[in-house]
């Protein structure tokens, strides 16, 4: 394991649009009150991790949760990844979910990656820069621990690759707001840090199957 990084992935602060029901996607949308809470209590609960670096979707949520738990931890500013940006859902960016049509609005709460998202990213697009900045990352900090701040439908993407499902897989589950994900990856190979291996201290899952509860901590 000395060869692969120690990755551990979460989820953002909450935003006003989380409340309400809107979609963010590629919005730059800022953490509420809540939202910097979970972004101190995540940075407390990695504090003796021995985190060297803290890297970030671009997106404000995200940048303002990596940037709260650096200042913190001390680390220098967190460092912004392209790839770790959620996905583009084109048009419909912005919208209240409750203005969708009732079966497609299923289908987003049900988090199918099949769905298309007119002027948004494909699925393929997405994965397939989510998985390379992982690897990425990895390839940079390999025998380190890293924070990696991002959304949900990236770890939905990180998560279906490290339980080898199809790209088209339905989970039945969404992150929460500072949920996390511990992984060992290298530039080659992502996998889950299992309960054994877990790092200390990064977060709580609420997953409700067995085999997704071993993936968080």
């Amino acid at each position: 394991m000395s060869g692969s990084a120690h990755i551990c992935v979460s989820r953002h602060g909450e935003t006003d649009w989380n409340i309400s029901g809107i979609l963010q996607g590629w919005t730059d949308v800022l953490l509420n009150d809540l939202g910097r809470q979970q972004a101190h209590e995540l940075a407390t609960a990695v504090a003796s991790c021995g985190i060297s670096r803290v890297y970030t979707s671009p997106l404000r949520r995200a940048r303002e949760t990596a940037e709260i738990i650096s200042d913190k931890l001390r680390l220098g500013p967190p460092v912004c990844h392209e790839g770790l940006k959620e996905r583009n859902f084109g048009v419909i960016q912005g919208l209240p979910k409750a203005e969708l049509s009732p079966a497609f609005l299923e289908q987003i709460v049900k988090r199918n990656p099949a769905c298309f998202f007119d002027h948004g990213e494909t699925m393929e697009g997405f994965a397939g820069r989510v998985l390379d900045a992982v690897a990425s990352i990895a390839k940079d900090h390999a025998g380190e621990r890293v924070l990696v701040i991002t959304h949900g439908w990236v770890m939905d993407v990180i998560t279906r690759h490290i339980l080898n499902l199809p790209p088209s897989a339905i989970l039945n589950m969404k992150r929460k707001n500072g949920e996390c994900l511990s992984l060992a990856a290298t530039e080659h190979s992502i996998r889950p840090m299992l309960a054994a291996g877990n790092l200390p201290g990064f977060g709580a899952c609420s997953c409700s199957e067995k085999h997704q509860r071993l993936l968080c901590r």
